[in-house]
């Protein structure tokens, strides 16, 4: 890699990382009811609001009615996701006259738009109106972003309340959650990127005619090409900042009305870690000590940075068989060099690959390249990271809640270490803990090495695999892994648009979502009634680095002895045949 991708890796994060403090204390102060100056502006509405749906901000729930308000809010907005794909050819803003779409494939998107993975089989310009998008898929965007920042806010009252029997109000944590800090933040990139030259418009799609005519596959003459149009701008800020990722066009955020400048790649880029990065400090806020916010940051960024330095590298690197035939693949003045292959050339190695290791990390799914024309090892780096939780910052609220369930288990095994009794900020870690973050552990787990099983033993599966051997294979796994573990993105190469794709993609994304939300907030609820136990000589401090490098082992080995079989019929085995 030249010193000029270094530059602009570095200058990712620095700007990331200088974001962290004051967004996370802003939405700190937001959680906590504090003022954040939008209240004069955004305080009537949000009273307005609660005064129509009937809540009462001061009355606070139990687990088990959180936990029922946040499934019933949640298949509500599936329901009507579902109806309003089916409907569509009657529904207005539709001016591509666009049919309904199929039951299995509304099926699999209402699914992926309610749990935030945003997988999508379906090419957006050419299936979706203007109404779909907007009403259904971008109000989603939204709503499961702010599901599952509500989700985490319960675990950190759980973990900084004492003795008590409520962890706050589903639907005042949704409103504030949504109102201070996604729609303003969403307005403000929205703005930013038709200032790039993002589309937003409920213009029909434009016919213009080509410089140069050309044939297409067939042999025909084709002299004209369609220029798709719509609101995108305004749906792919909340895609990138609620770690949602499904593109307005087919081709995501490769499209260069999606994303046409550098600027806009960065900001996009930025827009997808921000506040999953800043609800570490919230953390630390709200639980009065942000030394553990960013002792858990800490072990994000570690991860990050090390399995992002891998894809780099082996993308670089390229392909062998190709250098082997005396190609040039060195990167200079004159080419970009590495494996090109599936990437913009206005975005280059560097920036595709930073994309590649934030979307997977993040549990964002949007692309701007082909992940599926990666070298075997660089294609394995997204896979991995997927497959560690999405803890690694993950999806907004839900990546830190998951990596909070992996610092439970952490001073757990320290404490079966030492022969004492665990604690986690004061809280003592019992038997019922412990087996609500095993099942968080393995649903996910199991959701995708099953799922990848029954897809290469049956018909249905093997019927859409168009690559054979270890290729083959690892677009399967990739798939379930996207689904099992809320992500969204893919591989390529494997037709998923059909019955048994959309089928059993749609149930490990349901299951793999609710069932751990379910969990955690069954945690929530316990860690809430503890009464808080005085540290002494023998409790593990959980803001140093001794506990960041414990944190990363555990996170690291449950990846590695769950997946590394099957990563070893896959990525693995490929890669050593490039090299034979």
């Amino acid at each position: 890699m030249t010193a000029n991708g270094y530059l602009q890796l570095g200058l990712f994060l620095v700007v990331l990382l200088a974001l962290v403090k004051p967004l996370g204390w802003y939405m700190a102060r937001v959680y906590q009811g504090q003022p954040v100056g939008l209240d004069r502006a955004l305080g009537p509405l949000e009273r307005l609001m609660y005064r129509l749906f009937g809540t009462r901000p001061d009355e606070e729930m139990n687990w088990k009615s959180y936990t029922v308000a946040v499934l019933l809010f949640n298949a509500l907005g599936l329901l009507a996701v579902y109806g309003l794909q089916r409907l569509q050819g009657a529904l207005p803003l539709n001016p591509q006259g666009l049919g309904a779409v199929t039951p299995d494939s509304s099926f699999n998107t209402a699914i992926s738009f309610a749990t935030n993975t945003n997988w999508q089989g379906y090419g957006g310009e050419t299936t979706m109106s203007y109404l779909t998008q907007m009403l259904a898929l971008n109000a989603q965007n939204f709503l499961s972003a702010a599901t599952g920042m509500a989700v985490l806010v319960a675990l950190i009252r759980g973990l900084s309340r004492r003795s008590a029997s409520t962890i706050g109000n589903f639907w005042v944590d949704m409103t504030r959650s949504t109102l201070y800090i996604l729609l303003p933040l969403a307005l403000l990139l929205a703005l930013l990127l038709v200032s790039q030259g993002v589309v937003q418009s409920f213009s029909p799609a434009h016919t213009v005619p080509l410089v140069q005519a050309t044939a297409d596959a067939d042999g025909n003459q084709v002299t004209e090409q369609v220029l798709p149009l719509g609101p995108a701008a305004s749906q792919i800020a909340i895609k990138q900042l609620g770690t949602n990722g499904g593109g307005f066009f087919n081709v995501n955020s490769a499209h260069p009305f999606e994303n046409p400048t550098p600027l806009s790649n960065f900001l996009e880029l930025l827009a997808i870690l921000l506040i999953p990065a800043a609800l570490c400090y919230t953390f630390g806020k709200m639980v009065g000590d942000t030394r553990q916010g960013w002792a858990v940051l800490a072990a994000m960024t570690v991860v990050f940075v090390a399995l992002l330095g891998v894809v780099a590298w082996a993308e670089q690197a390229g392909n062998p068989r190709i250098a082997a035939l005396g190609v040039d693949t060195v990167a200079s003045d004159l080419q970009p060099g590495g494996n090109m292959e599936g990437k913009e050339t206005r975005f280059g190695i560097t920036n595709s690959v930073l994309w590649a290791a934030a979307t997977t990390a993040a549990s964002n799914g949007s692309v701007n390249s082909m992940h599926g024309s990666y070298t075997p090892l660089g294609g394995f780096v997204p896979m991995f990271l997927m497959q560690m939780g999405e803890v690694i910052f993950g999806g907004v609220g839900s990546g830190l809640y998951g990596m909070l369930i992996f610092a439970i288990i952490a001073v757990f095994i320290a404490g079966l270490m030492v022969g004492r009794t665990p604690e986690y900020l004061g809280k003592k870690i019992e038997a019922y803990e412990m087996k609500m973050a095993s099942l968080i552990i393995l649903i996910p787990c199991a959701l995708v090495l099953v799922g990848t099983a029954i897809a290469v033993v049956s018909p249905g599966g093997t019927a859409t695999i168009f690559n054979t051997g270890a290729r083959g294979f690892s677009e399967v796994l990739y798939a379930f892994t996207s689904a099992g573990n809320n992500n969204g993105s893919a591989f390529a190469g494997l037709g998923a648009n059909n019955i048994f794709y959309n089928i059993m993609l749609g149930i490990a994304m349901f299951f793999s979502r609710y069932w751990i939300i379910i969990a955690t907030l069954a945690i929530a609820g316990s860690l809430a009634s503890k009464k808080l136990v005085p540290a002494g000589p023998g409790t593990l401090p959980t803001h140093t680095p001794l506990f960041v490098v414990l944190l990363i082992g555990v996170v690291l080995l449950v990846g590695a002895l769950t997946f590394i079989p099957a990563l070893a019929l896959g990525p693995f085995v490929e890669q050593l045949q490039l090299l034979q």
